[in-house]
């Protein structure tokens, strides 16, 4: 696999005689979005203050981009980018004055700011004043803004917060593009878990101040498929105590390696297939197996 642009290795912090981060190791990878998700009280704001230097570890140590958080603060937060909810700029304004004011921190050059200009979709509106675009917008300007001095590692706390479905959908096109194009590792946190589905790549999950899961939604295993037949009963007699009926068709358990081998037998036995398809579970079903029922939360 790829090198990792963070490295969380051995992440440990006690406050007040009270273990809160136990041992917590997570890598996160260029071009590839992760979804930091987690219970109340779970840990998950703690770890994310330790990635971006706003809290110091009891133990353990944080490698971003080759260079310690710990030990080397300023090389390796130079790579750092956040978005936190609503972003705030100046309203009164234009969004092109307001990534200037950022790039003069970080010594950015004007074609630097039309690039990421262009990569959000705001060449059209970025020189209107900020208190004229709608929440989406805004959005979009922030992750312009978090992404000027090219960071390797990018951190959003529920950036589609507030958002409509069509600027849910817009915002992750473009999160998406900033991750491929940039190769950049971005962690995103969400209570919106239909919508952490459609955007992240994998998922780490922390309980009780420990990592308890991390899983690429690639790799989820099918073991039942809904079909639809037209010969019910024949079906129902071939197939036997692996079926379970639903709507206007069937659940079978099987494996994805069976499929073909069950299709064929059905057709050899006369019975018309009109549909069969995988079913997955949903990641809030895979989330509340994993924690026991946990409610999840966003960063605070």
């Amino acid at each position: 696999m790829t090198t990792p642009i963070v490295q969380v290795k051995n992440l440990n912090k006690t406050i007040k005689g009270k273990q809160i981060i136990k041992n917590v190791n997570l890598e996160f990878y260029p071009g590839q979005i992760t979804g930091f998700l987690g219970p109340n009280g779970a840990g998950k704001t703690t770890t994310i203050r330790m990635m971006t230097g706003l809290m110091h570890p009891t133990s353990g140590e944080v490698i971003i981009n080759g260079a310690s958080l710990q030990k080397n603060f300023e090389q390796a937060i130079s790579n750092v980018g956040v978005i936190v909810e609503n972003p705030e700029m100046y309203k009164y304004m234009s969004g092109y004055k307001n990534l200037q004011h950022f790039a003069r921190m970080h010594h950015v050059s004007k074609s630097r700011i039309d690039e990421v200009v262009e990569q959000v979709g705001l060449q059209n509106r970025i020189h209107e004043k900020v208190k004229t675009y709608s929440l989406g917008m805004r959005q979009r300007l922030g992750l312009a803004q978090a992404m000027l001095h090219r960071p390797k590692f990018l951190i959003l706390d529920e950036p589609t917060n507030g958002l409509d479905p069509a600027g849910i959908r817009e915002f992750r096109m473009y999160l998406r593009k900033v991750a491929e194009e940039d190769n950049v590792a971005i962690v995103v946190s969400s209570h919106m878990l239909s919508e952490i589905e459609l955007m992240v790549d994998r998922i780490a999950v922390i309980q009780n101040g420990q990592i308890i899961d991390i899983r690429e939604l690639t790799d989820i295993k099918v073991s039942e498929y809904y079909i639809e037949v037209g010969q019910k009963e024949q079906f129902a007699s071939v197939v036997g105590e692996q079926l379970k009926p639903k709507n206007n068709g069937f659940v079978v358990t099987i494996s994805k390696e069976e499929v073909p081998t069950f299709v064929r037998k059905l057709v050899e036995d006369g019975i018309d297939i009109f549909t069969i398809q995988p079913i997955t579970k949903r990641l809030e079903d895979q989330f509340i197996e994993m924690t026991g029922g946990g409610a999840i939360d966003a960063i605070r």
